[in-house]
């Protein structure tokens, strides 16, 4: 099946568009896209992959579900597009970022600046129907997607892997540890974030970790 994701990837995951279990997916996808509205949009499912190329890959950030509400998702884990109100979860992610790295806070919720900085912002499930949260899970996604945590894990060296919350921590059970950092804490979630996420420090931590490694930092 040829799949429409940044060559570089393609070189590393190729073997998943091949697997039943993919061809079952994009059917599940094309007859949803028929009957309901699908975000995000056609072009932007693996947008993650198309702004983040395998080799520039740093941090990697795992979240759930794409926003299922008009005009949000696109196509980044937490990321919104331009314009649109910061959601709850994101607002916690930006206000720990100002308490660890002092950084004033953003007026776009739009991370497309992280992922081209190699922070790949990669959801479990890549799309999802409109007002249904959660509706697309189990359809082969994950399946995808722990592949291609395994082949980051696998085949590169010092990454680092930011897991908030027990769902992005079962999903980075794969991860080597002895070749990457993995950071882990509640969700940025306003249920949650004050059970550990807040004081994680996690930008910070992932910075000096990948200066140690002589990789450039993130500009959070």
């Amino acid at each position: 099946m040829d799949v429409k994701i940044a060559p570089s990837w393609k070189l590393h995951i190729a073997a998943e568009f091949g697997k039943p279990y993919f061809s079952e997916l994009i059917e599940f996808i094309k007859s949803e896209c028929q009957q309901h509205t699908v975000y995000p949009p056609g072009k932007e499912i693996f947008k993650a992959f198309d702004y983040c190329d395998f080799e520039q890959v740093k941090v990697v950030i795992i979240g759930q579900d794409p926003y299922h509400g008009p005009g949000q998702a696109n196509g980044l884990c937490f990321s919104v597009r331009e314009g649109v109100r910061v959601p709850p979860s994101l607002a916690n992610i930006f206000k720990e970022i100002h308490a660890d790295l002092g950084k004033p806070i953003p007026s776009t919720g739009n991370l497309e600046r992280w992922a081209e900085q190699g922070v790949l912002l990669l959801n479990a499930t890549l799309t999802v129907r409109a007002s249904s949260p959660g509706s697309h899970q189990n359809k082969g996604w994950e399946i995808f997607t722990d592949a291609v945590i395994k082949a980051l894990s696998d085949q590169k060296e010092n990454l680092v892997f930011l897991l908030w919350g027990a769902y992005a921590q079962k999903k980075g059970e794969v991860i080597d540890r002895n070749k990457h950092l993995v950071l882990m804490s509640a969700h940025p979630s306003p249920f949650s974030a004050d059970r550990g996420f807040f004081g994680g420090k996690h930008f910070s931590k992932a910075n000096a970790y990948l200066q140690g490694k002589g990789v450039k930092q993130i500009d959070w």
